[in-house]
């Protein structure tokens, strides 16, 4: 089912981002996750990508593992990074045989071991070359990521969203929103898109607060920031995790119940594959 029709069906839900494992262990670790939280009947879940070789072939088969809970729609998400057209062509055709009707489109990030990576010399340079490319293909409802505070290699909020624009008139069927700690970005987002003209869905992408440190790691290689208030407060318990995971988690339901407050009723959580900490959130807003 395309994930344009599950939202309109269901005005309410969560979808779950998963990444894919690179062990044993992992795989474990992600068929737990996967089983604990597949209760909360979820919009969709989703699996995140790796650029090149054997991470996208693990992408492939965590895929196929989530398609073996046969009640979950799942999306695959699809850079176009160090990749040609046919070898993306190969992969939705192998999607496609296997029932998938969804693909998150991205660009991708370059490859960590490769310094001055140059993007202009790829097939797919941008996101829009990567949902041209699929919409042409035909067969899947096709979503896209917004950044409510701009994306870093754009040098305003209006000219990210003129590439947003370009994303959505290419053939963008709807998008999430990269992580963001403060709603008033994501209400601005939708606020700037309407003026826009734009319409498509757009779910607010939630990572949930644990560890201060590992998130401001998240955060150095995007244009997101932490509330101070919140990044003072969990940094005085460094040497307390349990209690550093309390006081983010906390926030975290306090960010998705001001949300739901404001008309933000379809959440979309990145995991990190750490289902306890999910299920307190979840039962928290429920």
């Amino acid at each position: 089912m395309k994930i344009t029709e599950i939202l309109k069906q269901r005005d309410k839900g969560v979808s779950f981002e998963f990444f894919p494992p690179k062990t044993e262990a992992g795989k474990r670790s992600l068929e737990t996750t996967v089983k604990a939280l597949k209760k909360y009947n979820p919009l969709y879940v989703s699996m995140t990508y790796g650029a090149a070789g054997g991470a996208q072939q693990r992408t492939k088969e965590a895929v196929i593992m989530l398609l073996k809970e046969k009640e979950l729609v799942v999306m695959p998400h699809l850079t176009g990074i160090c990749l040609e057209k046919k070898e993306v062509k190969n992969l939705l055709d192998e999607y496609r045989s296997k029932g998938i009707e969804n693909i998150m489109a991205l660009r991708g990030d370059p490859p960590l071991d490769e310094e001055g990576f140059d993007f202009s010399k790829q097939e797919f340079c941008y996101g829009l070359d990567l949902v041209k490319f699929i919409k042409q293909y035909g067969q899947f409802c096709i979503g896209v990521a917004v950044y409510p505070e701009g994306h870093i290699e754009t040098s305003s909020l209006e000219e990210d969203l003129e590439y947003t624009k370009q994303k959505i008139d290419a053939g963008a069927d709807f998008a999430v929103t990269q992580m963001f700690f403060d709603n008033t970005h994501y209400y601005g987002l939708l606020e700037r898109m309407n003026k826009k003209g734009i319409t498509i869905p757009v779910l607010p992408g939630i990572l949930p607060l644990t560890d201060v440190a590992k998130v401001k790691q998240f955060v150095s290689i995007c244009r997101t920031t932490i509330p101070k208030h919140i990044e003072e407060k969990m940094e005085r318990y460094r040497k307390d995790l349990a209690e550093m995971e309390k006081i983010g988690v906390d926030f975290t339901i306090k960010q998705c119940q001001d949300l739901i407050k404001n008309g933000a009723k379809q959440l979309h959580f990145f995991t990190l594959n750490k289902p306890e900490v999910m299920k307190r959130i979840l039962d928290a807003i429920q």
